[in-house]
């Protein structure tokens, strides 16, 4: 079994693979809060009682897969896999060959993960395509018809955007994140309910539309992350929630380097 591991700022999202190619089969994933300060043992810990709860042993893993965006995490779940599963992990980094050409300056700037999207969303959904990722960044990524990743936007996530709000302005305060009765909000709460939901919802179907002009209007639109699920229900652009996206591209590059 493979265990994919994608490490976000904000989460680290998990799960484990039986098999390969088109016959691959998602047997756990996970969604946990990134802790910079977990040492290896506490990581170890955690996943040990992730697997145990869906029935999954230890000495069924046999390979792992990492992308990370928090380079100062990277030795420590390395760690995490040599100690724990007895296994050296395979890192995806953006020199990572992965079967796309990247048009992006310098390459090194991609992240690891929007390259696991791009490659996810293209096998699963075709090309051209727009990969929206709401995480602590909100990121756009175009895909071509062919595969190749274009580029992108990157754009403050709508929890860092909300934290910046509460910090700056004394008399706002958190609110839960759903969507209000109305736009015109009549309470502060309704109001900012308002502006995080309909006002990012907006701002997502502002820059598909953008994208569209150079992509083809026919580009599908993908969206994943924690909060991917909300802006969905109030967005007209976004087709399909994929929260897995970005693991499947991340199973299909370890499978692309590796012989299992």
């Amino acid at each position: 079994m493979l265990l994919a591991v994608d490490v976000g700022n904000t989460n680290i999202t998990l799960a484990v693979y039986r098999g390969r190619g088109e016959s691959a089969a998602l047997i756990g994933d996970w969604r946990i809060r990134t802790d910079r300060e977990r040492t290896t043992d506490e990581h170890g810990m955690l996943l040990m009682d992730l697997l145990a709860h869906s029935k999954i042993s230890v000495e069924q893993i046999h390979h792992v897969a990492i992308s990370s965006v928090v380079p100062t995490m990277n030795e420590t779940l390395a760690e995490l896999s040599r100690l724990y599963l007895k296994v050296e992990p395979f890192f995806v980094t953006a020199e990572t060959e992965s079967g796309i050409k990247v048009h992006y300056e310098p390459v090194s700037g991609v992240g690891a993960d929007r390259i696991c999207n791009a490659v996810g969303a293209f096998k699963k959904y075709g090309g051209p395509c727009i990969v929206v990722d709401f995480g602590t960044a909100t990121t756009f990524d175009a895909i071509a018809e062919n595969g190749d990743y274009l580029g992108g936007a990157i754009l403050p996530g709508i929890g860092i955007s909300m934290d910046a709000l509460f910090r700056n302005a004394a008399r706002l305060y958190r609110v839960e994140f759903v969507a209000p009765p109305r736009a015109i909000g009549q309470n502060t709460g309704h109001a900012m309910q308002s502006g995080i939901v309909f006002g990012f919802a907006g701002q997502t179907d502002a820059m598909v539309e953008r994208f569209r002009r150079e992509l083809g209007d026919h580009a599908r639109v993908i969206a994943t992350g924690g909060l991917a699920e909300l802006i969905h229900g109030e967005s007209r652009t976004i087709e399909v929630v994929d929260q897995l996206v970005t693991l499947e591209g991340l199973r299909l590059l370890f499978e692309r380097h590796t012989t299992l």
